[in-house]
């Protein structure tokens, strides 16, 4: 968490896929899977403690069919 109290990026990225992959009714393991990633991987990305490359973000944002534009857009809405 950055000084002040707001989440930092990796903790907003994170609650954007969890948010978006409970929509979708997925689970953490059924949406690594999709991915083609780890489950305990995911698992960090959406506590906010893994910082993504640009391949596995856009990986997650195909998952979660979405651009990974559209998915950083969702950060900015918070």
């Amino acid at each position: 968490m950055k000084k002040g109290g707001e989440p930092d990026i990796r903790e907003r990225f994170g609650a954007a896929v969890r948010d978006r992959r409970e929509s979708l009714h997925l689970t953490q393991e059924e949406f690594a899977d999709r991915a083609g990633i780890h489950r305990t991987y995911l698992s960090d990305i959406e506590r906010g403690t893994r910082n993504p490359s640009l391949i596995n973000i856009e990986r997650v944002a195909t998952a979660l069919d979405l651009k990974p534009s559209e998915l950083f857009k969702r950060i900015e809405q918070g």
